[in-house]
């Protein structure tokens, strides 16, 4: 995918797996690696469960991968000055305080990428499914929140400043994210760190930006540093937006047990046993609530 802006042009790779024999898909699961483009390279030679291209077109649905870094570094020594930062930034200007970081940047990318799914025959029309795990997870929430084109987002262990409410969550603080990874948020963001009360919205008010669109918030059962109850609050919270719209919304409103799935509504949500990870369990609950709910999803609009 090339692209260009007032300092230049740029580019990064997509790896698109679609199902033999001419069947038309079901849909489309864009995956946001951020592991490295080696998981998408190898995902024939050497598949991971972290993104199981071959049991995605298994299912009939087309895989589809592109790696975050080639958008933007994922490193803090970088000062937004790789990727596509220095094309799009005001040249020798300082970076504003509600400038965008390397989370909106990915998802910006994704954005693109769903722009060359609508330019090919085979692919345009097909409901779309974004996926992250982790930073990936926040970001493909800011994407389907921002991208009306995303029938499901799907957001895995996304924890602090992705799925998991701030104002109770236990374990990773606004200010050990904004410390550890300074590049991932705005400025203006580190305003907050220690100050989680004083937050004028909260993560459930992304999750309902999605609305009535389908969601998936999914979790890892015993990460208490990324808060599974706080990720499931989340989803109860955004509720009343979908009630609204005339979706159903989690159906629950105490968290079920590990291995758990709701699929009834809307929201979706499971805590997989044990820690922080993506694997062909967490896969196969997606694609179950896909075949449940992405047919019937919101209408796409430009």
């Amino acid at each position: 995918i090339v692209y260009g802006g007032p300092g230049g042009t740029g580019h990064f790779p997509v790896c698109i797996f679609t199902p033999p024999g001419g069947v038309r898909p079901k849909g489309i699961f864009l995956m946001i690696v951020n592991r490295g483009r080696a998981v998408i390279d190898e995902a024939e030679s050497k598949p991971l469960p972290y993104w199981p291209a071959q049991a995605i077109v298994g299912r009939g649905y087309v895989a589809a991968a592109f790696s975050n870094g080639d958008v933007a570094p994922d490193d803090k020594a970088d000062g937004f000055k790789s990727g596509v930062f220095p094309i799009f930034d005001p040249a020798g200007q300082p970076r504003a305080p509600d400038a965008w970081a390397a989370v909106a940047a990915w998802a910006w990318g994704a954005s693109r990428v769903i722009d060359c799914f609508e330019a090919e025959p085979g692919l345009k029309e097909l409901p779309i499914a974004v996926v992250g795990h982790s930073r990936g997870g926040k970001t493909a929430l800011w994407c389907g929140a921002q991208d009306s084109r995303v029938a499901l987002t799907i957001s895995n262990d996304s924890g602090s400043t992705g799925a998991a409410l701030a104002r109770t969550k236990r374990g990773e603080t606004i200010a050990e994210i904004n410390r550890a990874f300074p590049h991932w948020f705005s400025g203006n963001y580190k305003n907050y760190n220690h100050r989680e009360a004083d937050l004028p919205v909260d993560q459930h008010l992304l999750v309902a930006a999605i609305a009535p669109r389908l969601v998936y918030v999914a979790a890892a059962f015993d990460n208490l540093r990324a808060d599974p109850l706080a990720q499931f609050r989340a989803g109860v919270e955004a509720g009343p937006a979908y009630r609204l719209l005339g979706r159903p919304d989690l159906g629950a409103t105490e968290m079920p047990g590990a291995d758990v799935a709701l699929h009834t509504g809307a929201i979706g949500y499971h805590a997989h046993t044990g820690l922080h990870r993506l694997d062909a369990a967490d896969w196969k609950l997606f694609m179950d609530f896909a075949d449940r709910h992405l047919r019937t999803a919101a209408v796409r609009t430009p």
